[in-house]
């Protein structure tokens, strides 16, 4: 049952994700996290870190790696064809009938009028990132470090992959010194004992 519910996630994925792999993220979310609970929320954003540091489309690999995870290499490919498969049919069928009624407003209305829809599910993501950012780490260093990306990404123009991986590896780095302070902390009772 597990591989027809991979299926029909990233199929729903795949038919409304509109406007490309940041939109299809909070759908990705909502299928993953939501509705069959294969990963918490904490585990989600972990993955959809390290899949912005890697190069490819967004959907595909987040759709790679959870079909690996919940069906392996046949969920793997389950999940990354359930995601392909509409968008290249779609694309296939819609430039053909949208080309020749380009110019027409209801088309161009059509197009304008989905992208509010993407910024609210982004936003609503957003939110619910800065919700456990907050609670891992605290309203200020959140606010701080939110602060601090806005910053490179838009004043100096940093490519977003640069960023998440130096916030990574700051993290790598950050995890392993507590374990070292900790030995050291242990290396001092048993001396004084």
């Amino acid at each position: 049952m597990n591989q027809w519910h991979l299926f029909l996630a990233f199929f729903r994925v795949g038919m409304l994700g509109y406007g490309g792999g940041p939109s299809s993220i909070p759908l990705v979310r909502a299928e993953v996290v939501t509705k069959y609970r294969w990963m918490t929320d904490e585990e989600f954003a972990e993955i959809l870190a390290i899949a912005n540091a890697l190069p490819g489309p967004i959907a595909t690999k987040l759709a790679g790696y959870i079909g690996y995870r919940v069906g392996g290499a046949l969920g793997l490919v389950n999940a990354v064809l359930a995601t392909t498969a509409p968008t290249v049919v779609l694309m296939i069928v819609l430039l053909a009938v949208l080309s020749s009624f380009k110019d027409t407003p209801w088309v161009a209305g059509m197009t304008k009028a989905v992208v509010p829809v993407v910024a609210v599910m982004l936003a609503e993501m957003t939110w619910q990132f800065a919700k456990q950012a907050r609670a891992a780490l605290g309203w200020r260093p959140a606010a701080l470090l939110l602060l601090a990306c806005f910053l490179a990404l838009q004043w100096l123009g940093l490519h977003p992959a640069l960023v998440v991986a130096v916030l990574l590896a700051a993290a790598f780095v950050g995890r392993s010194k507590p374990k070292a302070a900790d030995r050291d902390k242990g290396g001092e009772r048993r001396a004084s004992s």
